[in-house]
């Protein structure tokens, strides 16, 4: 098994989503993603729940973009190592896209610079039918570090409103909980009765207050979704001194950020989660600042 090419991304979290007001941002996140474009079948079970693959693949050639040299689309296996969880809001789908567009442009010697692999992320998801938006803002998280506030309307360069370095990964320490795979996706119409809460994230945004953003955009998504236990946990984590907390993207992951030299406080709330909710799992792991050396930046 020979590999042709490989890309790299990581997860993310969401801080504005993006099917709320018409804008979307995402921050970056420590959980690396590895995709091998490969000439055989990899021993490995390959999990592509949406057919993203396929979606990847016609949309390269779509774009006029070759394949590599002697090879059919048939021929063309791919390999995954991931530490994104999947459906859970952390960005699986747009990193998956952002590493294969990498290891495909590896693989034929073409240059994908990161607003190419942004653009085609867009059009594989949305042909995958995993995304309502193209969650371009997604996108840009899991390529480069840090955050952008994306207009997902306008072309990818001239889309990106705003832009930070994201908080010292040194100062944070996040907590991931994660409560199993996501039940259902929301529509575009459960959004409207909650817009106060997300244009709460967009004002904290627009004031570089990404910490803030993100709570205001997960008490925004706990009510779209109705996920009362999800508020729930929300509120558990400022009972025990969590200085931010929301759920991500369309859920059901908690994220929960703590200062990183507050130890105790980070084990009190791992244990705290861990005793009361029996099937959850806990991640502990760290933002991706524009400042780090970072997979795919």
């Amino acid at each position: 098994m020979g590999v042709l090419g490989k890309g790299t991304a990581h997860g993310a979290c969401s801080l504005l989503h993006a099917a709320a007001l018409g804008y979307g941002a995402s921050i970056a996140l420590d959980l690396p993603m590895t995709v091998r474009l490969l000439d055989k079948k990899s021993k490995r079970d390959v999990h592509d729940h949406d057919n993203l693959f396929a979606s990847i693949l016609q949309v390269w050639m779509d774009a006029g973009l070759a394949l590599p040299e002697g090879f059919t689309r048939e021929q063309l296996h791919w390999g995954v190592n991931s530490k994104i969880p999947q459906q859970q809001g952390l960005k699986s789908s747009s990193a998956l896209c952002i590493a294969a567009f990498r290891a495909l442009g590896e693989a034929t010697e073409t240059e994908v610079s990161d607003e190419l692999a942004v653009e085609l992320s867009g059009h594989a998801q949305i042909a995958a039918g995993v995304s309502m938006t193209g969650s371009l803002d997604d996108a840009w998280a899991c390529a480069t570090t840090g955050w952008k506030l994306i207009d997902p309307q306008a072309e990818v360069q001239s889309g990106v409103l705003l832009e930070g370095n994201g908080p010292n990964p040194e100062d944070w320490t996040i907590i991931l909980v994660l409560r199993g795979a996501r039940k259902h996706r929301p529509t575009f119409e459960d959004f409207a009765p909650h817009a106060a809460a997300f244009q709460q994230a967009l004002s904290a945004l627009q004031n570089n207050q990404e910490l803030v953003a993100l709570t205001w955009n997960g008490r925004g998504m706990v009510a779209v979704l109705g996920d009362a236990e999800g508020r729930k946990m929300t509120n558990d984590s400022f009972v025990n001194s969590a200085r931010a907390a929301g759920v991500t993207g369309s859920g059901p992951a908690l994220v929960i950020v703590v200062p990183s030299q507050q130890k105790p406080t980070i084990e009190r709330i791992k244990s705290w989660y861990s005793i009361r909710y029996k099937d959850a799992e806990i991640i502990e792991t760290a933002f991706l600042s524009s400042q780090d050396d970072a997979p795919g930046a």
